[in-house]
């Protein structure tokens, strides 16, 4: 997994790169979606919190958000579109403070980009039906896939199931 100064390393660097608004770009993956408004429309749905991670790719502080601690069966869904996105059944705790899950409900419901803020590369993950930066995806999460999606839980609703 994580090493604890990998942590300390990510989480100082997101703060400062919050701090200073290094962490915000746009929300322009590039594409066409579904769905789509201006700015001054988004503004109108979403929170302020939600405006700046899904439209200006910002970062929430990492053990902030109650769906970190979510356990509950249901899907993961962004909060832009409502687009069920991630299941909870594919959710872990990865210690970094943010909602973690090992997989996507399938590869049509999320896109990534190359993001080279703050000094490192990494892959950005957006919404695939409105665009809206979710978090990121990396290399170091539990099998079956080895992947890690850190995504920000200001960027996403819960939808229980009903079973």
């Amino acid at each position: 997994m994580l090493s604890r100064r990998s942590l300390i390393l990510n989480a100082g660097l997101t703060a400062l790169g919050m701090q200073f608004g290094l962490c915000e770009a746009s929300a322009d993956t590039g594409g066409q979606f579904a769905v789509s408004h201006t700015d001054s429309e988004w503004k109108k749905l979403l929170t302020a919190d939600q405006f700046a991670v899904l439209r200006r790719e910002g970062t929430e502080r990492p053990f902030t958000s109650p769906l970190l601690h979510e356990e509950r069966k249901g899907n993961f869904a962004c909060a832009g579109c409502e687009q069920d996105a991630f299941a909870s059944s594919t959710k872990f705790d990865s210690g970094t403070g943010w909602p973690s899950f090992w997989a996507p409900l399938d590869g049509k419901v999320i896109g990534t980009t190359r993001d080279t803020t703050l000094g490192m590369v990494r892959e950005a993950v957006h919404c695939g039906r409105c665009g809206g930066h979710l978090g990121h995806v990396f290399d170091d999460g539990p099998k079956p896939t080895g992947l890690r999606y850190c995504l920000n839980g200001v960027a996403l609703k819960f939808h229980p199931s009903s079973a």
